[in-house]
């Protein structure tokens, strides 16, 4: 079997989308999610430019010699724009390896290690009733586990909170929106949240929350103590992910678990955390961490340190991702949870899935390859849309992180 074609698709059905296609010369095709949010073009070109030109005439089963070709082939090394193009080509070619022996995915791992893999979803509010009411209705939709976000008294909307429409939107998306943010206001309202959420639905549900990188390790070791009376599943981003000896601080300090790696796009970038035991979720996802390929070894080397899998899915990250994660889900021995913040109406009819939720747990189904599809035609109707991440500045207007 030769690699005859790779065209790149993309459309924006409510959020843009890039997805890479493999053509093989016996008729069969396979999809992955190559999606940068925000940085979708850069993508785009470091694909069409300098990856898919170099696939054509090779055989698509040479999973692991491809990835090496493309990393260790290329001086400038890791990157997000880098690894998301190698996910996204990595991705097609474990689903065309999974059409050609007729089985799922997770099957070509080894075999299916649990039923069901369990979710979380999110939950928000303006203010803290808002917030818990969010949680009773995500409770009564079925779900287990819920991330719950909450606005700040004396701020405008932040992350997670606002009314903001979640599809991109040109005439407000063109350049980013400014947020403003003051750590000591969080800090001092958060424990509220939780004390509201253990009041109204008691100690069961499994409660998370995510600061996305906005604490010093002394701030998040004070809010992990903080929050130690709500015994949370995981506490998440607390810190700059850069800085990875900042968590034997927070170590020190809290035993509220920490799950951090939603951008990290290599091993190397959890390296340091996973082998000290310094977090217990890593939250790389398939397409921003180099594909399944190198998702395989994170997974496998956090199994040593007893630190469990906890994909990254929100809509920015096409059902393409989802579905490889889920069969990754399935398989892996140290899985901890998968997020899953949901899709619209729109995403989900342009990616035709496999995968199903019930009562809070996912299954990547067992369609042949991953499960996923592209609908083309459909795509044509969503053109992309130039749209950015928002970015965050302090009271004073000093730039801080998003």
């Amino acid at each position: 079997m030769k690699i005859t074609d790779v065209k790149i698709i993309v459309c924006s059905p409510g959020r843009n989308f890039v997805t890479v296609k493999i053509f093989t010369d016996e008729g069969l095709t396979g999809v992955g999610d190559a999606t940068l949010n925000g940085r979708e073009k850069a993508v785009v070109a470091y694909l069409q430019e300098h990856l898919a030109p170099l696939l054509i005439g090779r055989d698509p089963s040479r999973i692991e010699d491809i990835w090496q070709y493309f990393y260790k082939g290329a001086y400038w090394r890791r990157g997000p724009v880098t690894m998301a193009a190698i996910a996204g080509i990595d991705t097609a070619l474990w689903d065309i390896k999974a059409k050609a022996a007729n089985m799922p995915l997770y099957q070509l791992f080894g075999g299916a290690s649990r039923e069901k893999v369990l979710c979380y979803t999110h939950a928000q509010g303006t203010d803290i009733a808002e917030a818990v009411e969010a949680v009773g209705k995500r409770i009564e939709q079925g779900y287990k586990a819920i991330r719950v976000q909450v606005g700040i008294p004396g701020l405008p909307d932040v992350y997670g909170t606002g009314k903001k429409s979640v599809t991109n939107n040109a005439a407000d998306d063109a350049f980013p929106h400014e947020e403003v943010w003051s750590t000591s206001k969080y800090m001092r309202h958060i424990p509220k949240l939780f004390e509201a959420v253990r009041e109204a639905y008691g100690p069961d549900i499994e409660l998370l929350h995510d600061t996305h990188h906005r604490l010093t390790p002394i701030e998040a070791a004070r809010l992990g103590k903080d929050l130690e009376f709500a015994r949370l599943f995981w506490l998440e981003d607390t810190v700059a992910a850069e800085h990875q000896e900042g968590f034997r601080l927070i170590r020190k300090h809290t035993t509220t678990p920490l799950a951090v790696g939603e951008v990290f796009n290599t091993i190397w970038d959890a390296r340091l955390l996973i082998e000290e035991q310094l977090i217990d979720y890593i939250r790389t996802t398939t397409v921003h961490a180099g594909g399944i390929t190198a998702l395989r070894r994170i997974m496998d080397f956090a199994s040593v340190y007893n630190v469990r899998t906890a994909c990254h899915g929100a809509m920015d990250m096409s059902p393409i991702c989802l579905g490889a994660n889920l069969h990754l889900d399935l398989w892996v021995p140290n899985f901890g949870i998968q997020e899953y913040s949901g899709y619209l109406p729109e995403i989900l009819d342009v990616f035709p899935s496999a995968w199903s939720l019930s009562d809070g747990y996912l299954h990547p189904g067992e369609a042949t390859g991953h499960g996923v599809d592209i609908d083309e035609k459909l795509a044509e109707k969503y053109p992309y849309q130039r749209a950015y991440l928002p970015v965050n500045r302090l009271e004073d207007g000093t730039l801080w992180h998003w």
